[in-house]
């Protein structure tokens, strides 16, 4: 099946870049291209890609903010394009709900890579980074109770409590445990000795059972809850 993409950017190079990339893969169709967050918002709402590829700082609205409108409208999936700086724009956009984020500088195979694993379900971080990224998530900014990446005192009772009320069975807090690491779902299924079917279900009923829209925030959860 064709995995309907769509580029946000606001620099018509890195726009042309990237179409050009993903034009390489025959199962990949360019659908539309933004120059801002909310033109990204109005295409996404237009021609409902699997896939937008969204870049953060950009002008009238920011990737943060168009993450948050296309994920809590289920329009697509977000991954978002950043450069190597880990950020408040960073964890804001995973906080949004973005499926996970990849470099800018990022070769075609793994950006190729990277969206169809988005569109088939899975988290993507930049494997150079993914530790750094859930540590300084889930230490370094505030928020709400339970919330992925509150990073204040009591942060760690409070996501406890949620995975605790969340009513895990045992395999799914395996999956959590092996979420938290950063793993695939391929590398989850050969540690536990599932299918990746089976990995795919696990991960829809926990994010269901702990309220989160990705699975990078179910991973921050669970690192600050001591689930590892």
């Amino acid at each position: 099946m064709t995995i309907r993409a769509l580029i946000a950017d606001d620099h018509t190079a890195i726009r042309a870049g990237l179409g050009l990339m993903l034009a390489g893969d025959p199962d990949i169709e360019v659908v539309g291209e933004a120059a801002d967050g909310e033109i990204a918002v109005r295409n996404a709402r237009a021609l409902r890609p699997d896939v937008v590829l969204m870049d953060i700082r950009m002008p009238r609205m920011d990737g943060i903010e168009a993450t948050r409108t296309i994920v809590g409208e289920g329009l697509a999936d977000v991954l978002v394009l950043t450069t190597f700086d880990l950020d408040e724009y960073v964890f804001g956009a995973l906080r949004a709900g973005a499926a996970g984020f990849l470099l800018k500088s990022t070769s075609a195979p793994a950006l190729l890579d990277a969206v169809r694993r988005v569109a088939a379900g899975e988290g993507v971080v930049a494997p150079e980074v993914t530790r750094t990224l859930l540590d300084a998530f889930a230490t370094s900014r505030p928020g709400g109770p339970g919330s992925p990446g509150s990073g204040r005192p009591g942060a760690e009772a409070d996501a406890t409590a949620v995975v605790e009320r969340a009513g895990l069975t045992a395999r799914e807090r395996e999956v959590l445990a092996a979420l938290a690491q950063g793993l695939s779902n391929g590398q989850i299924s050969a540690g536990l000795h599932i299918t990746e079917a089976t990995t795919k279900t696990h991960v829809s009923h926990l994010l269901a059972k702990l309220g989160c829209t990705s699975r990078v925030q179910a991973a921050i959860l669970a690192r600050e809850a001591g689930v590892a």
